[in-house]
């Protein structure tokens, strides 16, 4: 089974990049996607359906925002849109996919770089989505959270972490909070499992060169629960092409869909 994760910074940006092209030369099972940046109406019959792909969506109501998207070589048992609780799904934020006893999920939490009013929203987030972490945790199924999680997790984890350590992304509580995720609810960071090198980055701004010189933040991650995440076998960061932002996050996983 492999699972691809890539916030597309707009679902039409990334196709006019070649996304859908690219897409159709992989062999992923399922690819989850961010910041669609769309409504459903905006989305051509090639951007929902891509060949032999089954797509689902969960949009903000607000247009040209956020949004996230599953595509599937096999159709979900069931799919669910949001979290239930409005004011956090009204922004198309979380997405869930069941086949069989395993729940793929595709998550966009908040950036809070724009503004206090913002940030405040993301440590909103942040506390409403703690303890739905913990009931998938206990829930007895498999699951996989891909997405951006605009949190950095350690030094490690982005090229100038001493100049950040105030900034969004980077702030002493979101840390901390993710180590929760990890270290009390139970959930694995898929690709540090498998690598441990530095300079591995999902991100890169567009102000300088930020680009051409890998000056990053690692901010997409697959989280899993533990057994699920044992099955993981190899994982890689695609960056021959550029589709947006962001990068595309594989995982390949010894499992069956």
């Amino acid at each position: 089974m492999q699972i691809i994760t890539l916030n597309l910074n707009g679902i039409r940006a990334a196709v006019k990049k070649g996304f859908l092209q690219w897409l159709a030369l992989q062999s992923a099972d399922i690819v989850c996607v961010q910041e669609l940046k769309a409504q459903l109406p905006d989305l051509s019959a090639e951007m929902q359906m891509p060949d032999n792909y089954h797509g689902y969506f969960h949009c903000a109501g607000q247009r040209g925002y956020s949004g996230v998207g599953i595509y599937s070589r096999k159709k979900p048992d069931q799919v669910i849109e949001g979290i239930g609780i409005a004011d956090i799904d009204a922004e198309g934020r979380f997405l869930q996919a069941d086949f069989g006893n395993l729940s793929i999920i595709s998550i966009y939490l908040p950036s809070g770089s724009s503004g206090e009013h913002r940030q405040a929203a993301k440590f909103y987030f942040m506390e409403k989505f703690f303890p739905v972490l913990q009931n998938l945790k206990i829930s007895n199924r498999e699951i996989i959270l891909c997405g951006d999680w605009n949190i950095a997790h350690k030094e490690i984890d982005l090229r100038n972490w001493r100049s950040n350590q105030k900034n969004s992304g980077f702030l002493p509580e979101e840390r901390e909070w993710l180590s929760n995720v990890f270290e009390n609810s139970g959930f694995v960071d898929v690709f540090r499992r498998l690598n441990a090198e530095p300079d591995q980055y999902t991100w890169w701004s567009n102000r300088g060169q930020a680009w051409a010189k890998n000056v990053g933040w690692r901010i997409d991650y697959q989280i899993a629960t533990p057994a699920i995440a044992q099955l993981a076998q190899r994982v890689s960061i695609y960056k021959d092409e550029r589709f947006s932002d962001h990068a595309p996050l594989i995982i390949d996983y010894d499992h069956e869909l």
